[in-house]
């Protein structure tokens, strides 16, 4: 009698310094972390899917569909490693760039020092032509011109071209004119347009989206061929999908098409995986908190959803303020991210105090401890230091960690400068990196409206459960979780991501002589682009449409999310329309004004899978007190002292026990680090349900 088939479903999420594979075969999670292969990072997927197949005793041809999420466009962005790229533009916005939106993301700062423009101002071209707001031509585009410019970007050796032209958001004919007489002299030439890259009102940040599509476009794209090359060589030829920011999954064409979309794709897969485990308990308000070997990200969930947006920074250069970073107009799952992970190196600045991050001692050469070549004093050197990891059982035993070299970096680099010893150092270090993520997550819940104290926690990524105790004591917050598989939560947030897509775009409609088969033709057009990209990945079911427009008073220079509970627009639909606008600004500003024109700016059209229905996790009363088998010496910040602390391996616990703190629970990906004031109570999925005492 032949066996019944077996599902199998394998994530894979490519950090800064580790590269997280969780394989799913029929609800049994199998995982491993390696280090990320800079050089091919395609190598350590191979390797780290043959180990979990060979955990799993099954062959790779078993593997029925693989998702990838990677921060290698992030990387490229933050560390400025992409493509020599040129900028060709309208003529009279070359500087666009260059001045932003003339705000100051600090108004007091007498030496504030704006980011630099992505694309170099030699590097940037200009041509004649001009599209109204409506769509209209105003100014033919000067084909005469463009000979001359395609000579001087074949003659500058570039890679790529990103292009952008004003109000090209609503007619991007110009644009596609342009890639066409570029492509049929320069045939090997990647060229984006911001027209299909971002099709959305702003200049600044649709350039500058466009702007990093191309750059970072050449170098994901050979990435991505040469992994699906490399899988099938191994004998895994499933399909291969990846995550985008906005949480959903896409084909690989896609991503490579649209590699800006990828910006945040490892996060969101954080962000689901915290939505999850919401969904599971039954919580409304939960503060998601992922710290890897290079970054933190810190992300809202409210009603069990993660927060969005149609727009975000990427690394945002003074003290995580908007405006400070990077612009980048694309769906994404709304986060604040700063450099702080575990490889963050710990330096002194000139004031004589500890700093950490951004820069990552990453995987190549690592933290000091990892006896790889790195000089540098970490966060991990800090947490090896204090107690918090176990030298003999890192990654499950595959990376051995020195104390000697930890106490070394720190009392050469901080201790000399302080005077402090190798456990001062490493105190400061710990308390800086979590205060700074302490602001970052208090910032986060401030631009929002919300109370940071009223959240609970749902910690994951490799150094998340060593340092969220002590973030909750700072926060105020006073009850965490620690799913299973905390250790690589992206990836195995991938395996519960739905296919979808969402289509932005800006159109200006006045409510006062609303445009109805306008905003049917538009929001037709829309619903198919976005079905475009998941059809091929829905197994079974209709998908799910949600609508959202984003609405403003005339002459506003900002607007709010208005969600659509209809589909199809009649001579009704604006006084609807109104009055959800009305009940909406309401809730945001708490009182409406009377008498002044509305307006939609922006509309979005997201489908997606369904999500498949979760079984609800009761809360489990602690039974029993577990008495530890060993102890080791754990910093504890709140006492700043030294404390004996009780080891527990996770996986001798069972639901109803209880670890009192101060305790370190250890599993093979990561470590919770109970500090005095808190306990852990086991649930019956396997989650440490922390709380303070």
């Amino acid at each position: 009698m032949a066996s019944a088939p077996r599902n199998c479903r394998v994530g894979v999420d490519i950090g800064g310094t580790f590269t997280d594979i969780a394989l799913d075969l029929d609800g049994a999670l199998h995982s491993t972390k390696v280090l990320t292969d800079y050089t091919a990072p395609e190598r350590a997927i191979l390797t780290g899917v043959k180990s979990v197949a060979e955990m799993a005793g099954i062959k790779l041809s078993d593997i029925d569909i693989l998702i990838h999420g990677t921060t290698l466009a992030t990387n490229a962005l933050i560390e400025r490693r992409g493509a020599k790229t040129a900028f060709v533009t309208t003529e009279g916005f070359r500087d666009v760039l260059e001045m932003r939106t003339e705000n100051r993301f600090e108004q007091y700062d007498l030496n504030i020092v704006l980011p630099p423009a992505l694309i170099g101002r030699v590097d940037r071209f200009t041509v004649r032509e001009r599209i109204d707001a409506s769509g209209k031509t105003l100014l033919p585009l000067d084909t005469s011109s463009l000979a001359p410019l395609i000579d001087t970007i074949a003659a500058g050796d570039y890679e790529s071209v990103a292009i952008g032209f004003i109000h090209a958001y609503v007619n991007g004919a110009h644009e596609v004119q342009v890639r066409e007489a570029l492509l049929s002299r320069l045939p090997h030439l990647s060229v984006s347009i911001s027209s299909e890259v971002s099709p959305q009102m702003r200049e600044f940040e649709r350039f500058n989206t466009v702007c990093a599509n191309a750059y970072v476009k050449p170098a994901i794209k050979s990435y991505l061929d040469r992994l699906v090359i490399s899988l099938k060589e191994i004998g895994v030829g499933c399909p291969v999908y990846m995550i985008h920011s906005g949480g959903g999954i896409v084909s690989v064409e896609s991503a490579s098409e649209f590699p800006v979309r990828l910006v945040e794709s490892g996060p969101a897969g954080g962000a689901i995986f915290a939505a999850d485990i919401a969904r599971r308990y039954g919580l409304d308000t939960v503060l998601s908190f992922d710290m890897g070997g290079t970054t933190a990200k810190i992300c809202l969930i409210e009603n069990q959803v993660p927060k969005t947006a149609k727009t975000f920074e990427v690394a945002r250069t003074y003290r995580f303020r908007k405006g400070s970073g990077m612009p980048i107009s694309i769906p994404v799952v709304e986060m604040v991210e700063i450099g702080a992970g575990g490889g963050s190196i710990a330096g002194i600045d000139a004031m004589r105090q500890i700093r950490v991050g951004p820069h990552s001692a990453a995987s190549e050469p690592g933290p000091a401890c990892y006896q790889r070549g790195g000089r540098n004093p970490t966060v991990t050197d800090a947490d090896l230091i204090l107690g918090k990891l176990d030298p003999d059982n890192f990654a499950g035993g595959a990376i051995p960690l020195s104390i000697a070299a930890a106490r070394n970096a720190m009392e050469r680099e901080i201790g000399a400068n302080l005077k402090l010893d190798a456990d001062g150092a490493a105190y400061g270090t710990c308390e800086m990196v979590d205060e700074n993520m302490a602001n970052a997550g208090r910032v986060h819940t401030v631009e929002n409206g919300k109370n940071i104290s009223d959240f609970t926690m749902i910690t994951f990524g490799g150094a998340g459960p060593l340092h969220a105790a002590r973030l909750c004591e700072k926060m105020g917050i006073s009850t965490f979780l620690v799913p299973p598989g905390a250790g690589v939560g992206s990836a195995i947030g991938f395996l519960r991501a739905p296919f979808g897509y969402e289509s932005v775009r800006s159109a200006v409609f006045n409510l006062s002589n609303f445009d109805t088969a306008g905003a049917n033709r538009l929001m037709i057009a829309m619903q198919d682009e976005a079905l475009s990209f998941v059809s091929g990945g829905l197994d079974a079911g209709s998908p799910i449409i949600d609508r959202i427009v984003f609405m403003r008073y005339a002459g506003q220079g900002w607007d709010i999310p208005v969600a659509l509970p209809f589909n199809g627009f009649d001579e009704t639909s604006a006084g609807h329309i109104r009055d959800l606008f009305l009940a909406e600004y309401e809730r945001f500003f708490g009182r409406a004004i009377d008498g002044l024109e509305i307006e939609i700016v922006s509309w979005s059209v997201k489908a997606s899978s369904p999500l498949p229905d979760v079984a609800r996790v009761a809360e489990v009363e602690g039974r029993r007190t577990m008495e530890p088998r060993t102890r080791r010496r754990l910093f504890d910040a709140g006492s700043r002292s030294f404390l004996d602390a009780g080891i527990h391996e996770r996986e001798g616990l069972s639901p109803g026990d209880i670890v009192n703190g101060p305790a370190v629970i250890v599993e093979r990906e990561t470590s919770t680090v109970l500090t005095s004031s808190f306990a852990a109570t086991v649930q019956t999925d396997g989650c440490l349900l922390i709380t303070r005492r």
